[in-house]
C-alpha cells in the first residue's frame, strides 16, 4: 500500500490536528480525490436508496470501468512523461476486432489469438512511440492520426458488422468469477478469505512503511492517525468483499486490474525506470544531462500503452460478447479524464497509479449512479467535462501557489 509521507513543517509542540493539516495540506491531490470519492459515493447511495452499492450493482461497476481502469495505468505513464495518447481507444476497439476475427471467423485458439492481440498492441505501441520519440513528431498529432487509422482498420476488418459470439473461455475475461474453493452455499468464502489477506498484507506493509520512515528519521503522522487510516482501509476492503460474497464472488477481470495495480504501484514508486519516467515529465534537459536515454524511455511508455489498450481491447470485447466497428469511441476521452481528475499534472511530472484508480472510478460512479436516477446522457456529458475542467483548474491553482 502505498503511504502518503507528510512534510509537516511544524514544531512537534504543534501537535497532532497541526500536522495533520499539513499532511493534508502537502498531499492535497491525493486526499482530496479520495474525499471527493467517497462524497460521490455517499451522496448516490442516498440519492438511489442504496442501489448503488448493491452486491449486483458493484459488480456491474466494476465490469464497465475495468478497461478505462487498464488503459489508465499506461496513460498515467504518458501523461508523467508529459506526453498524450488520443488513439487508445480506437486502438483498442481494433484490437477486439482483430481477436475476433481471429477466434470466430478462423477458429484460432483462445489463447493463441489473445498472444497475438498482445503482439499486435505492442506493434502498435512501436509505430507510435517511434514516431514520436526518435522523429519528434508531437503526440497529438501521432496518436490523432492513429485515431484516425484504427477506426479505419477497425471498419475494414469487421466489414462494418459486429462479430461474434465468443466461446465462453474468451468471455469468461470479464464476465467469469473466481471459483469458490469452498463450495459454500452462501457467503463466496474464498472471496471473503482474499480480502483478510488482502488486508493482513496491505498492513503489514503500511507497519514496515513506518518503521523505516522512523528508523531513517523521516517524518511519519501521528500514530493514532496511522491506527485509523488502517481501520479505514481494512474496513472498506472487507466490506467490499463481504457485500461482492453476498453475490458471485469477485470478477475475474478484478483480480486483473489488483495484479496490474500493483505492478504499476511497483514500477513507478520502487523503480529506477519509474523515477526516469517522472524525471523526464518533470524536466527533460536535467534528465538527458543525468545520463537517462530520454527517447528510449519516451518510446518505451508508448510500448505499454499498446500492450495495455490490448488487453483492454480484449476485456471490452469479452464483456460484449462481440467485436463492433464503433468499439472504443470516445473511450480514450474517459481514460484522460480519468488521469487529470486523479492528480495528474497537464504539464508532466506528477501523477499516481492510485490517483488514476480514484479518478476512474470517479467518472464511473457519476456515470452509473446519474444512469440509476435517469439523467439524460446529454446532462451526463455536461456534468463529466465540467468535472474535469474542475479538476484540471484545481491542479492550475495549486500550481501556481507554489
Amino acid at each position: 500500500m502505498t503511504t502518503l509521507k507528510s512534510s509537516v513543517d511544524a514544531a512537534p509542540a504543534a501537535g497532532p490536528w497541526a500536522m495533520l493539516k499539513n499532511m493534508f495540506k502537502n498531499n492535497i491531490r491525493e486526499y482530496g480525490m479520495l474525499i471527493a470519492l467517497v462524497v460521490i459515493m455517499v451522496y448516490f447511495w442516498i440519492v438511489t436508496e442504496g442501489t448503488l452499492m448493491r452486491p449486483v450493482n458493484l459488480t456491474n461497476l466494476i465490469l464497465q470501468n475495468s478497461y478505462i481502469i487498464i488503459m489508465a495505468l499506461g496513460m498515467l505513464l504518458i501523461i508523467i512523461a508529459g506526453g498524450i495518447d488520443l488513439s487508445v481507444g480506437s486502438a483498442a476497439g481494433f484490437i477486439g476486432a482483430v481477436a475476433a476475427v481471429l477466434i470466430v471467423r478462423y477458429d484460432f485458439n483462445v489463447y493463441l489469438a489473445m498472444l497475438i492481440s498482445l503482439a499486435v498492441g505492442a506493434i502498435i505501441g512501436v509505430w507510435q512511440g517511434y514516431w514520436i520519440a526518435y522523429v519528434k513528431i508531437p503526440a497529438f498529432i501521432v496518436t490523432l492520426a492513429g485515431m484516425l487509422i484504427f477506426r479505419g482498420l477497425s471498419l475494414w476488418l469487421l466489414d462494418g458488422e459486429s462479430v461474434g459470439p465468443f466461446p465462453q473461455e474468451f468471455q469468461n475475461i470479464a464476465s467469469g468469477f473466481i471459483p469458490d474453493f469452498f463450495n459454500n452455499a452462501g457467503l463466496h468464502l474464498t472471496t471473503v478469505l482474499i480480502g483478510v489477506l488482502l488486508s493482513a498484507i496491505l498492513i503489514f506493509l503500511d507497519i514496515r512503511a513506518r518503521q523505516n520512515n522512523i528508523k531513517y528519521e523521516f517524518e511519519v503522522s501521528p500514530l493514532p492517525l496511522f491506527i485509523v487510516k488502517n481501520v479505514v482501509i481494512t474496513g472498506a476492503i472487507m466490506g467490499l468483499c463481504i457485500l461482492m460474497a453476498s453475490y458471485k464472488g469477485l470478477p475475474n477481470v478484478l483480480i486483473l486490474m489488483m495484479v496490474l495495480i500493483v505492478v504499476y504501484t511497483f514500477l513507478t514508486n520502487q523503480t529506477v525506470l519509474g523515477r526516469r519516467i517522472y524525471a523526464l515529465g518533470g524536466n527533460e534537459k536535467a534528465a538527458k544531462l543525468s545520463g537517462v536515454n530520454t527517447k528510449r524511455l519516451l518510446f518505451q511508455t508508448f510500448v505499454n500503452m499498446g500492450l495495455l489498450a490490448a488487453v483492454a481491447g480484449m476485456v471490452y470485447a469479452a464483456r460484449l460478447n462481440s467485436a463492433t466497428p464503433k468499439a472504443g469511441n470516445g473511450m480514450e476521452l474517459d481514460v484522460i479524464a480519468a488521469c487529470y481528475i486523479g492528480g495528474a499534472s497537464t504539464t508532466g511530472g506528477i501523477g499516481t497509479v492510485i490517483g488514476a484508480i480514484v479518478g476512474a472510478f470517479v467518472m464511473g460512479v457519476m456515470n452509473n449512479g446519474m444512469s440509476i436516477m435517469g439523467v439524460n446522457i446529454d446532462w451526463q456529458q455536461v456534468i463529466k467535462g465540467m468535472v474535469l475542467l474542475l479538476a484540471v483548474f484545481f491542479d492550475v491553482s495549486q500550481k501556481n501557489k507554489e
